[in-house]
């Protein structure tokens, strides 16, 4: 957040919501890290008079939201969009219980999918809850529309979506600081169990409220100032929202636009004025015709999906080629950029487990985290990678349907935060049915995929401050695995020597890696210390080259260059470290047999 003029700074779309969490006088905030949500609950937790917290998974994490709701407190729950999916369970029936104090989810969706492995409109879950739901096209939408939201919420008696995209939670904006609200009714407890309990009795009472509630939404999003029109040249006429907006006003900037900040419940009436008063109309959406889908089912002919792609982010370069039909240059056209191949980094961990998994011929079932980029080459080491915490449920199914012999030919790798989310019921399932599959849990004391998150098991709260650390070995332990065995991944040989003992075993087994993540900040402040390349003793087995890490390079040796530089004439080349890049792991003298790789203090 960077201040460029009194009560105006220049904020991204995340930084903007964790101030209009404070401007609206939220009291309890809780979410699960996942770009691009991530930034909104690091930057409120910075903020005074806020609890903020990172929760095991999303579920969790709007369950303490609704908690602190029904308490009388505004709550937040910050999650991205397959986090809803984890969440929908406490989702559906809250609009049900409706709300204390206003509670809003934010569900920050990935068009184009950047870190995510699917791209899902979230737009659904509101027509499918039955939630209003809105939508910001820039950082300063975003900051006023959390504030409506809440009032939204309380007026309403309901939970409150607000939608964000990748391109709104990363854009910069100019965002104008405002008031922060009074008059939030104090926190207490005040026991309604007709509204609170929801036994089919009386959840059939509250449905026929829900229905009373969306009919009054509607005809609030009629009037309310964030459905606007906006006048221009009727010739053309766009319905759109959230950053589509933006790409509409650039590419037609003469055209009428009315711009939906509530995308569920749609302004029907409004709606039918809009399309009257044009010549054509055009709903411009990323992802699902579901504008398109609503106004359409109202009788409105439209151009939608017909012309604009249904997958990916759009541009303006794209919204105006897809309805003028020919390609031209464009001030707005996105700059190519050079591919960075996806890797982990040097003295990552993780290397060392998936070189020794490459080597074992089992398939490995794979879970969401840094490490599934093992998949790619050189490792090429994993086999299946589905959902959060899947990859123990998935590992358990297969070594059923492959019977007695399967145990030896399957395992599950997932990290530990993964594991505190969502693998501890799925562990406690293969315990329970007897599954041999192993599974390796990778112990990096962060959540280092979303950027250096602490967790349950980290021993640190999302303040930085001391809190209780699960025990991961115990915990497994206490789950009923018999057979835990920890090693450091560092130690290739070693680490290999225990996943084939644990892989042989006709019980559930778990291996736990333990080493840190290399860029938590205790790591970054060791004494600085490299291996090197001792090129004389260099053969050219390549062992260490195929362990995948960016510090180390190869030389390819040409017709007779071996000889004339004093190698056998057979050989092929010649590896050598970055010091700069290398970040002392070992793993790579572990599995050198010639003395060419040694620790740069003992040169």
């Amino acid at each position: 957040m960077t201040q460029i003029r009194e009560n105006a700074f220049w904020m991204s779309g995340n930084e903007a919501l964790a101030l209009g969490a404070v401007e609206a006088g939220v009291k309890v905030a809780s979410g699960y890290p996942g770009t691009p949500s991530t930034e909104i609950m690091e930057n409120l937790s910075t903020y005074e008079g806020v609890y903020t917290e990172w929760a095991p998974n999303e579920k969790v994490g709007l369950e303490v939201a609704i908690g602190a709701s029904f308490a009388g407190a505004r709550a937040l729950a910050t999650m991205k969009h397959v986090g809803v999916n984890v969440a929908a369970d406490p989702l559906f029936t809250a609009s049900y219980t409706g709300v204390c104090g206003g509670l809003v989810l934010v569900s920050a969706d990935d068009p184009e999918m950047h870190s995510s492995q699917n791209e899902q409109d979230n737009r659904n879950y509101a027509f499918a809850a039955k939630l209003p739901m809105l939508e910001p096209s820039d950082p300063s939408d975003a900051k006023e529309f959390l504030k409506i939201a809440y009032a939204l919420s309380e007026e309403l008696d309901t939970p409150v979506m607000l939608r964000i995209t990748t391109r709104v939670s990363h854009v910069k904006g100019v965002v104008y600081k405002g008031e922060t609200v009074s008059g939030n009714p104090a926190c207490g407890i005040t026991k309604v169990p007709e509204k609170m309990v929801m036994l089919p009795a009386l959840a059939r009472g509250r449905r026929v409220y829900v229905e009373e509630r969306m009919k009054k939404c509607r005809e609030l999003a009629e009037t309310a100032d964030f459905n606007v029109v906006e006048p221009g040249d009727t010739k053309r006429g766009f319905i759109t929202s959230g950053v589509a907006y933006l790409y509409v006003k650039e590419a037609f900037p003469e055209a009428t636009v009315l711009k939906l900040g509530m995308c569920w419940p749609l302004p029907e009436k409004k709606i039918r004025e809009f399309a009257a008063s044009v010549d054509e109309l055009y709903v411009v959406e990323e992802l699902d015709p579901f504008l398109e889908t609503h106004i359409k089912a109202m009788g409105i002919d439209c151009h939608g999906k017909d012309l604009i792609p249904n997958q990916g982010e759009l541009n303006t370069a794209i919204v105006r080629e897809s309805i003028e039909g020919k390609k031209k240059a464009d001030l707005f056209a996105p700059v190519p950029l050079p591919m960075r191949p996806p890797n982990m980094c040097a003295g990552c961990p993780h290397r060392g487990i998936f070189f020794n998994l490459s080597k074992l011929g089992v398939f490995v079932s794979g879970d969401i985290g840094c490490y599934t980029l093992a998949f790619l080459p050189p490792l090429s080491a994993m086999d299946s990678c589905v959902c959060m915490g899947a990859s123990i449920s998935i590992a358990h199914g297969m070594a059923k349907a492959l019977g007695a012999d399967g145990h030896n030919k399957v395992v599950s790798v997932i990290g530990d935060s993964t594991f505190m989310h969502t693998g501890v019921n799925s562990l406690m399932n293969t315990v329970y049915n007897n599954s041999g599959a192993t599974t390796i849990i990778l112990d990096n004391s962060i959540t280092a995929m979303t950027g250096q998150q602490q967790n349950p098991a980290s021993g640190r709260s999302i303040k930085g401050e001391h809190a209780h650390g699960i025990d991961i070995e115990g915990l497994c332990r206490a789950i009923g695995v018999k057979h835990v065995f920890v090693v450091n991944p560092h130690d290739v040989p070693e680490t290999k020597k225990v996943l084939k003992e644990a892989i042989a075993l006709e019980e559930p087994s778990v291996v736990i890696s333990k080493a840190p993540c290399v860029l938590l900040p205790e790591m970054k402040e060791r004494k600085p210390v490299s291996y090197f390349t001792n090129q004389e003793n260099c053969v050219g087995c390549m062992a260490c080259i195929r362990l995948g890490c960016p510090a180390i390079s190869w030389t390819a040796f040409g017709e007779g260059e071996a000889e004339a530089k004093g190698f056998k004439a057979k050989q092929k080349g010649v590896s050598k470290i970055d010091e700069i890049l290398c970040n002392d792991c070992g793993q790579c003298a572990s599995l050198c047999k010639f003395n060419a790789i040694t620790r740069k203090e003992e040169k």
